[in-house]
């Protein structure tokens, strides 16, 4: 499976964690602000794109889309909707968690639902936390990391049929609630993998690391 990974304008809190996280085949596209970043991930793209309102474009020999600045959409989400359609099947959104375009960090979170619905793979790093979209029917399987501190599970709507195993906190077969933060701050057993699985609705997974 062909990986992309799209590097946006939001905060990244550990450089080394992204890089050491890079495939050697990926395919890597800065939107925009995200070429603030491209010095410290120390990369070379295989494509830019942006309208170039927060960044100055580069023109570097790289191939580069210029989009208007008045569009429906966000440079990241032209970007997904590009590399889908090249037939990558994941897509890493690093760069793509808080700063203080808070509105952009939902916008992303929807291009992950989007992602899924295309039948590809995603999520958001900035190094420190990973965001993670489950669809209905879905399992998640979260292997043990000592460096993992808190995982949530913060449903997007009312869910059906939730299972949390694995962890310090579990569920069996749970309706969860979109208005009652229950599966939130869970931590691993040492040595143990996780799984969250639902039947119906729509759901985040948020896995901070140390």
């Amino acid at each position: 499976m062909r990986r992309c990974v799209i590097v946006g304008g939001a905060d990244i809190g550990n450089y080394d964690c992204i890089r050491s996280s890079l495939l050697e085949d990926d395919f890597i596209v800065f939107c925009d602000s995200g070429l603030k970043h491209l010095e410290a991930l120390q990369v070379k793209p295989g494509l830019i794109v942006g309208d170039f309102d927060s960044h100055d474009n580069p023109h570097l020999d790289v191939e580069t889309i210029v989009l208007p600045c008045e569009k429906d959409d966000t440079d990241t989400f032209y970007a997904v909707d590009t590399v889908l359609k090249k037939g990558y099947g994941e897509v890493v959104l690093a760069g793509g968690i808080g700063g203080p375009r808070i509105d952009h960090m939902f916008a992303n979170i929807q291009t992950l639902r989007y992602i899924y619905e295309c039948g590809a793979r995603g999520y958001i790093s900035d190094g420190r936390m990973i965001i993670r979209y489950m669809g209905a029917h879905s399992k998640l399987l979260v292997p043990y990391d000592d460096l993992i501190t808190t995982i949530s599970f913060v449903p997007l709507c009312d869910t059906k049929d939730v299972c949390i195993r694995g962890f310090k906190y579990t569920a069996e077969h749970r309706d969860l609630g979109a208005s009652h933060p229950l599966a939130v701050s869970n931590s691993m057993i040492n040595g143990q993998d996780g799984c969250i699985s639902l039947e119906y609705g729509e759901g985040l997974v948020f896995v901070i690391y140390k």
